[in-house]
């Protein structure tokens, strides 16, 4: 239930031994490794820049193999397969892969290369299939594409970039010459990329007829074939074929290799780890014997890594608190409820230096309010099974999906007793089901009593109630800074600004609570009030007011100044108003999660009790109240997160810290079974 404290450790060893401390402390996963800022004379650090890229590049073959065996030999894995985390592997496992290292690369590389061929395959497939698409408008053509013609006859082969008929191209040719009249054009095709032509002529006047078709836009083709285009494209298409079979042949060749899909996975993560490894080695200052490693490691982690590493290797560890000015990285450590929103806390900011960590006091609003904005027994029911079945079924699961998870079954504990309290049970479910299908008289209040209220029945007491829950969340805020500025030995400003602040804001409310607006929403009798408390109320917000003014410009020595300041912070109450009405979005959401499931109810009713009723009835209710559930759900989500970070973390969190980042095997595809202490 808090920030895990920090210590400064730096080891110095043998130089012989610093890659096997380095994996010990990556297995271990409980240092962050720090750059060491102090005088490098006589040392001097390792260039492992080639060796790490080697490692990286191995790593990222072997995820290309992964993938292309994806492509070929698609992994059988289930709708959750999400959910299921990285599988654990034995140590032995690891090793006996690593150890057949060289082969698994070797195969990794054989599957890349049979990719890399499919794909210069399906390149000149490609390339085939154009030369076809070219050859499409020449099929009628009976002699090669290439063919001149005879001596005394001349060929000419060629289009026009628009759909023209016989006369037109007949009167191209003659308008240029009246003796190539004589010219013998054949459409091949035509349409509206254009049209396809023959010209049969004379030798003699080929240039003539050539000249005046180019004047209407004749172009011959700019590649012939030596034959005739029907056989072109036979031929085109047989090696096609041939290009297929090879295709075909290269994915069988990368199927046989499916095998070694899981040796694949665990040598990548181990090229993965090494690389990293070299990344903090690279770091890491060094003499011809020794070597220095520094960084940050929970104290509690403290004494395991220091008997973890004397009892193996000849070493110094020097440990020594943190100095005030250093910016030291934040780790929380919750129990197992409050630790289901450290999500929200770190989406928000982790705690800086000198701040508390807010989550278990958040956790207990967040999963009140998100329970008090969705509702409904049933909703809170479903939501609870679900995640918890889930949580259960793949302990696997990442820790952040974890923590997600448990937050919204703990959000569905708390949505099944608000659910009960105000008598909702998929809406009004039952009574509808009840007077539908079994004509039961349903009696005022339905058939289940709500245990306290209908919320439906009597909104504005719910609007009260959120309220008022808003106030003690925001006077709980409030009463963090108090401690805080109490903590830091600061008891004037405790004074000003916590202190006076409650006076000044309880002497509000005990005006507001005897008088006629406030009977007016609560239909209560202002009389039920003692005269007193009105009066001690005024007493209170003029201290409060009086104190605010003179006190919260106390840093300005000049008066006018000082007192405007203090105006201007007591204006600030109409902030303290706003952030209370914000309360009554608990009103909203839990009202709409009822009215929507009641309106499902009704439109899944509306066909009678027969069998057809009864089948459209539940069609209607299973896909109303999913979608009224998942709106609502995000909505509650939503809604909550905006409670605490807006009017909660608002009066006394700023957040800002740098989230601890442990040295350890970051591995993609499987971990390994250490000792690993956190």
């Amino acid at each position: 239930m808090a920030v895990l404290q920090m210590q400064k450790v730096s080891i110095c060893a043998l130089k012989r031994d610093r890659k096997a401390i380095l994996e010990k402390i990556q297995a271990m996963g409980v240092m962050e490794v720090s750059q060491i800022q102090e005088d490098m004379d006589g040392l001097e650090k390792m260039n492992t820049q080639t060796a790490r890229s080697m490692f990286e590049k191995n790593a990222a073959s072997a995820d290309m193999a992964l993938g292309i065996l994806a492509e070929y030999v698609p992994e059988k894995t289930s709708m959750f397969a999400g959910l299921e985390g990285k599988k654990l592997v034995d140590k032995d496992v690891f090793e006996q892969a690593v150890e057949r290292k060289d082969k698994v690369m070797s195969v990794a590389a054989t599957v890349i290369s049979q990719q890399k061929k499919i794909g210069e395959y399906r390149a000149n497939i490609q390339k085939l299939e154009n030369q076809i698409e070219s050859l499409e408008p020449w099929m009628n053509l009976d002699v090669p594409m290439a063919y001149r013609g005879t001596r005394t006859t001349a060929f000419l082969l060629g289009t026009f970039s628009q759909e023209l008929s016989l006369e037109e191209i007949y009167g191209m040719i003659l308008e240029g010459d009246a003796e190539g009249a004589g010219a013998d054009v054949t459409i091949l095709s035509a349409g509206k990329d254009g049209t396809y032509v023959a010209v049969l002529c004379l030798r003699e006047d080929e240039e003539k007829v050539e000249e005046a078709l180019r004047k209407g836009g004749f172009s011959k083709p700019s590649q012939l074939t030596a034959q005739v285009p029907a056989r072109a494209k036979e031929s085109l298409l047989s090696q096609i074929q041939g290009q297929k079979a090879e295709i075909e042949s290269c994915q069988e060749e990368i199927r046989r290799y499916a095998y070694e899909r899981t040796n694949l996975k665990l040598v990548s993560d181990y090229f993965r780890a090494r690389a990293q490894k070299y990344e903090v080695l690279g770091t890491l200052p060094q003499s011809k014997s020794t070597f220095l490693i520094s960084g940050y490691v929970p104290e509690k982690a403290v004494g395991v890594l220091d008997k973890a590493l004397n009892e193996k290797f000849v070493m110094s560890m020097e440990v020594e608190e943190i100095p005030e000015e250093e910016d030291a990285p934040v780790l929380l450590k919750n129990n197992k409820f409050t630790e289901s929103v450290e999500g929200i806390v770190e989406s928000f900011g982790l705690p800086a230096k000198g701040e508390i960590d807010p989550t278990a006091i958040m956790s207990f609003f967040y999963v009140f309010f998100f329970g008090l904005m969705l509702s409904d027994a049933a909703y809170g029911l479903l939501v609870f099974l679900v995640c918890f079945i889930l949580v259960k079924k793949f302990p696997r699961m990442s820790s952040s999906m974890r923590k997600s998870l448990k937050l919204f079954m703990y959000g569905g504990i708390s949505t099944l007793i608000w659910g009960i309290l105000f008598g909702g049970y998929f809406g009004d479910a039952i009574d509808v089901v009840a007077r539908t299908f079994f004509h039961v008289d349903v009696p005022e209040g339905g058939l289940v009593k709500a245990l306290w209220f209908v919320p439906l029945n009597d909104p504005m007491k719910l609007l009260l109630f959120s309220m008022a829950f808003g106030l003690i969340h925001l006077f709980t805020g409030l009463g963090i800074k108090g401690y805080l500025l109490v903590r830091d030995k600061k008891y004037l400003d405790f004074f000003c600004d916590v202190v006076l602040w409650f006076v000044f804001l309880i002497g509000l409310l005990l005006m507001l609570i005897p008088s006629s607006l406030f009977a007016s929403i609560s239909q209560m009798d202002p009389s039920v009030f003692p005269p007193v408390m009105s009066s001690a109320g005024k007493v209170l917000a003029v201290i409060g007011l009086v104190g605010l003014v003179l006190m919260s410009g106390r840093s300005s020595k000049n008066v006018v100044v000082r007192l405007a300041l203090g105006l201007y912070d007591v204006y600030n109450v109409t902030g303290w108003l706003s952030d209370v009405l914000s309360y009554s979005r608990l009103l909203a959401l839990g009202l709409a999660t009822g009215v929507i499931a009641s309106v499902v109810n009704q439109m899944g009713s509306m066909f009678g009790d027969g069998i057809l009723g009864a089948i459209i009835f539940i069609l209607v209710f299973i896909i109303g109240h999913a979608m009224n559930l998942a709106i609502n759900l995000l909505g509650a989500y939503v809604h909550t997160n905006r409670l605490q970070y807006v009017e909660f973390f608002g009066k006394f969190y700023e957040g800002g810290g740098r989230p601890f980042e442990p040295f350890f095997a970051n591995t993609k595809y499987v971990d390994v079974k250490e000792e690993t202490q956190l």
